[in-house]
């Protein structure tokens, strides 16, 4: 219920009036029926601009510390997230992704949509990252369609870091729905995993034209800032 009153009454004809949504193939997603929407991820506010486009209910995962906040803000947290229809799962410890995967099978069973971002985080710097596997799996399992889905300038509205977003027209691109019934029975093949990944990646990267690097984007935050250079002497 909060969440379509969030998207219908208290939020959304808000926000759409201010960022004024500029959408490329909705036709693509299917009316009915369970739909995995996998989306690159630039801005915190990707999760906000979604539901505003997106005429069913989307589910994505969040990590749980949003919904165990105190006090005013926590509660605040709290309500924004399941009003725009996030799930809480707990990241920590090695179960943590089997629970979102199995959180996301539940959506799907139900006829629902799953949202996930295969980066597995936001982008540090705007480019597109290697795809965690995760996404593979969830199609295989429930066999539905994954639906790519490109977020083409939310970093320019609210960068990283950024508070309060830039007032722009939000753009987003959805692409044709990929079927991987080929592969049904093969989920757990870590080589057949990684195939559907990264044709999901590349649809994104086709989708949003943001240069793609072969590598994990959590492995780029994680690595220490480089070093300054020092400058060098200008000769007499």
């Amino acid at each position: 219920m909060l969440y379509w009153l969030m998207k219908h009454i208290l939020l959304g004809p808000l926000l759409r009036l201010i960022f004024r949504p500029q959408v490329e193939g909705l036709h693509h997603l299917p009316d009915s029926g369970p739909v995995i929407l996998a989306s690159n991820h630039l801005s915190f506010s990707d999760s906000i601009f979604t539901p505003l486009v997106v005429p069913r209910k989307v589910t994505f995962i969040a990590k749980a510390e949003y919904f165990t906040g105190r006090g005013i803000k926590g509660w605040l947290t709290k309500a924004f997230f399941a009003g725009t229809g996030c799930i809480p799962v707990d990241r920590s410890g090695g179960r943590a992704a089997q629970a979102a995967l199995d959180t996301q099978l539940t959506v799907l069973r139900a006829g629902g949509i799953a949202g996930i971002y295969p980066e597995g985080t936001r982008s540090p710097d705007g480019r597109l990252f290697r795809g965690k596997t995760g996404v593979a799996r969830l199609a295989l399992e429930s066999g539905a369609p994954v639906v790519p889905m490109a977020m083409l300038n939310s970093d320019e509205i609210q960068p990283t870091g950024k508070l309060i977003p830039k007032i722009a027209r939000v753009r987003i691109r959805f692409g044709a729905p990929l079927d991987f019934s080929r592969y049904a029975g093969m989920s757990g093949d870590r080589y057949v995993e990684r195939a559907v990944t990264d044709e999901i990646m590349y649809e994104l990267m086709e989708l949003s034209g943001r240069e793609y690097v072969d590598m994990y984007a959590a492995k780029l935050k994680n690595q220490p800032p480089a070093e300054p250079v020092p400058r060098q002497p200008v000769a007499a």
